[in-house]
């Protein structure tokens, strides 16, 4: 029976597809978690769903889910949410610009924790890139008040019940640990490696890392103000 399942959000990464199945089967014979994948296609157009097809063919523990059309990051992180079966959630990009035995880390903690997520140590990203991120990070902190370093790391653990409870909203990856708070659940971050693209392109640009975030910190305030939070305590 498995505990943990990472989601695997793809958008038109033929190139990298290859990589992430042995990286994440050499995962699952290591994992502390007994671990299956779900691959989220976000309405690839290359060979991507092929791909994808013949890799779960060829593993028990992956499966996926395919979009009809392109519906961006955060459709594909929420479609996983819902369709998890375990008590465990976990997230990673499929450039692999992360190391899914990282996981390890992070599961370390889950117990004590609702969400824990990963801190970028020593980023391979261009000067641009990591500048534009520090500065979304550091407007996001100001908004949400979550003290995360580096919300936008695509490796996270979380307890698959809060994840279920998160509403969607495009820009709601930049926002996860500020959803579990507003759930009174508890985060941390835990320092991982961080590794250059090797195949494929990079999906987001300077408004998508700097702009874009700015004008979702405000809708995650009207949210904020609107959410809806309660805890049964009994049934009859």
């Amino acid at each position: 029976m498995h505990e943990f399942t990472i989601i695997v959000p793809v958008y038109n990464e033929q190139d990298n597809l290859p990589r992430v199945e042995r990286e994440l089967l050499a995962y699952t014979r290591i994992a502390t978690r007994k671990t299956a994948i779900l691959f989220v296609n976000d309405g690839s157009s290359d060979n991507s769903q092929e791909l994808i097809e013949a890799i779960c063919h060829r593993n028990a523990a992956f499966s996926f889910i395919a979009f009809k059309e392109n519906r961006g990051l955060s459709a594909a992180i929420k479609a996983g949410f819902d369709n998890v079966e375990t008590p465990l959630t976990g997230y990673i990009d499929s450039d692999l610009q992360t190391a899914p035995e990282d996981f390890n880390l992070l599961l370390e903690h889950i117990d004590n924790f609702d969400l824990v997520t990963g801190v970028r140590a020593d980023r391979k990203d261009s000067f641009v890139k990591n500048m534009s991120s520090r500065i979304a990070n550091g407007i996001r902190r100001a908004f949400t008040h979550d003290g995360m370093d580096d919300t936008g790391c695509p490796l996270k653990v979380i307890k698959t019940d809060y994840a279920k409870r998160i509403p969607m909203f495009k820009g709601l990856h930049r926002f996860l640990p500020a959803m579990i708070l507003l759930q009174n659940g508890t985060i941390t971050q835990i320092p991982i490696r961080h590794f250059p693209r090797v195949a494929g392109t990079a999906k987001f640009g300077l408004w998508n890392r700097l702009l874009g975030p700015l004008l979702d910190c405000f809708a995650y305030l009207w949210m904020k103000k609107k959410y809806i939070n309660y805890e049964i305590e009994r049934k009859g």
